[in-house]
């Protein structure tokens, strides 16, 4: 009884007929239609989320089993953290609060993935993926966070395998996603006036020097980047065949003067004179 397998990510609650399922699943002679159907039923916990999938098919009776894996621990902070993405400069900026709740939550849906010998290490796993992607957790960075559980901080939550929040919880995460989000904002624009000073102040300079300026003041290179942009494009910019804009503008004028006279401007001698 021969079998084949097809793997994909798909859009957990969205799987459709097209790549990447259609494709692989078509040669070989499956109900498409059904297969997605079931696998956006059993995705259906995740949506939101890219969900890795496994379909297993008996090429003779085309009888088919579907196995859903979990998704990222990333993309699984990002639903917990309703976040569309992580902090670009993670060290500096935060963009969502986590509860140790939460975090044990993450941790029991990828218990097969983790290399943690027991719950309370998987769960420093989890932190540490927090940390690197700007997300807090508890009100503090993913590497104090794992001091406290190694203190013994949430012993007991962890013990007892706590997965949910109170309503008033959630209200009290949403609104301090709101003002991390606002303090992003604010940070954003205090860099870029700055950006734009040492800009100003060192006007005529060599990008080199300026970008230099920059990260002496402790600017991210997103920012340095953003507002060179501008700069860039034009300082030190080389001509097509490479010489300087000034020598082709007298190269210009010399051909002029030489057509005036007469003279070959290219080689090739200039038309008589009637």
């Amino acid at each position: 009884m021969a079998k084949e397998k097809v793997e994909a990510l798909v859009e957990a609650g969205k799987a459709s007929a097209g790549p990447p399922l259609g494709p692989a699943l078509g040669p070989i002679g499956v109900n498409i239609g059904q297969v997605v159907q079931e696998i956006n039923k059993k995705t259906e916990g995740f949506k939101g989320m890219q969900v890795p999938i496994t379909v297993e098919v008996d090429t003779d009776t085309k009888e088919f089993t579907i196995t859903v894996g979990t998704p990222p621990a990333s993309s699984l902070i990002k639903k917990e953290a309703r976040v569309e993405k992580g902090a670009g400069n993670p060290l500096q900026d935060k963009v969502a609060d986590l509860k140790i709740e939460q975090i044990i939550k993450i941790a029991k849906m990828k218990e097969d993935n983790l290399m943690g010998k027991n719950l309370k290490e998987k769960v420093k796993e989890i932190i540490g993926t927090c940390n690197s992607m700007g997300i807090l957790v508890e009100g503090v960075p993913g590497v104090e966070a794992i001091v406290f559980v190694n203190e013994g901080k949430f012993d007991k939550e962890i013990k007892e395998e706590k997965t949910e929040l109170s309503t008033e919880e959630l209200k009290e995460q949403e609104e301090e996603r709101k003002r991390l989000e606002e303090e992003i904002k604010e940070r954003r624009e205090e860099f870029l006036a700055k950006a734009r000073e040492i800009l100003e102040t060192n006007k005529g300079k060599e990008p080199g020097v300026i970008k230099g300026k920059m990260r002496e003041a402790g600017l991210p290179d997103a920012i340095i980047t953003e507002v060179m942009a501008d700069v860039m494009p034009t300082a030190g910019a080389k001509p097509e065949d490479g010489k300087p804009a000034e020598g082709k503008a007298a190269e210009g004028k010399a051909a002029e003067g030489k057509a005036a006279e007469g003279k070959p401007t290219d080689g090739k001698p200039a038309p008589a004179k009637k």
